[in-house]
């Protein structure tokens, strides 16, 4: 995916009343600084200037955020009424939401929940970071959950790395970064919470994507999927060697899972079910893989 400019915009979804955009990396939602461009909110005016409100600031009633530097699926509402509908999914925890990481090191379980209490970060140096109950400087840790689980092992610039897919089941502030840098396997490309070494050997992007998104309002289900960006078509530094999970399995249930039900009682964190994964691969099926990686990068071009 290349850098995001005022031209290349790309809606995965579209209805009379939402858009759903894959948000490209390093790329803001919008800003008050009229020398900042592009961003999300000037390619929507560019590409549908006869969708953007004037009742509204930005023109456009975004329904959640993404980071700076995260790209992949932003749901855009197209008037007030889906807006309040598009809430209302999120206040009820009705919305299912999965991201796509690159993340340091071989994760050694397939799935997990991640469970660690996330709060502001008071320490001197550390403002408008987070980091989890326990650490120095800890404020007003709250509750927080994610699934993880292990699609890929490979290499990134010839260091191990993990392909994994995250669902956050609660949606506190860098929630998927500051879990996935408490297992000391940051996401690749993090400076923030990332154990990385000097600045010059990151990678372009941090490497984390919202790849599904569904809300279910009480007039349609929005529903969207965006393309994988991890793939080595895309990005030659990025070598997978062991398959643990297929990704489009994954997405099948995902799919197939039923929305939350408001009317049970208190809303409360929910994961989609997930099949059973493959078992670990042995020592010598390993070795075996790392040698035949090593004789292939080694091979000529021609």
């Amino acid at each position: 995916m290349e850098p995001g400019r005022i031209e290349n915009l790309s809606v995965v979804y579209q209805s009379p009343d939402f858009l759903v955009v894959n948000k490209h990396w390093d790329l803001r939602i919008d800003s008050k600084m009229w020398r900042e461009t592009p961003t999300l909110q000037k390619q929507l005016r560019h590409h549908f200037p006869e969708l953007a409100d004037p009742d509204t600031y930005y023109g456009f009633r975004f329904c959640h955020q993404l980071d700076f530097s995260t790209s992949g699926a932003l749901c855009v509402a197209l008037n007030k009424a889906a807006a309040g509908s598009a809430y209302k999914c999120f206040k009820e925890r009705r919305v299912t939401k999965a991201y796509l990481a690159l993340v340091r090191g071989h994760v050694q379980e397939n799935r997990m929940t991640i469970n660690y209490a996330i709060g502001r970060n008071s320490t001197e140096g550390r403002a408008h970071t987070m980091c989890i109950e326990g650490t120095l400087g800890c404020e007003n840790p709250k509750p927080s959950l994610t699934e993880l689980v292990v699609l890929e092992h490979g290499l990134y610039a010839g260091d191990p790395v993990s392909k994994v897919l995250l669902q956050p089941l609660t949606g506190r502030t860098h929630q998927l970064r500051v879990h996935c840098s408490a297992l000391s396997h940051p996401v690749v490309g993090d400076l923030t919470y990332g154990q990385a070494p000097d600045q010059e050997d990151q990678p372009f992007r941090m490497m984390l994507h919202a790849f599904y998104l569904r809300i279910p309002t009480h007039t349609e289900r929005v529903e969207a999927c965006t393309p994988d960006p991890f793939v080595p078509a895309l990005d030659a530094c990025w070598s997978p060697h062991t398959l643990v999970q297929s990704l489009d399995q994954l997405v099948q249930v995902l799919k197939a899972a039923p929305d939350p039900d408001p009317t049970e009682g208190s809303p409360g964190p929910r994961s989609t079910p997930m099949p059973p994964s493959k078992p670990r691969e042995t020592e010598a099926q390993r070795s075996s893989c790392l040698q035949w990686l090593s004789e292939w990068t080694l091979e000529p071009d021609n």
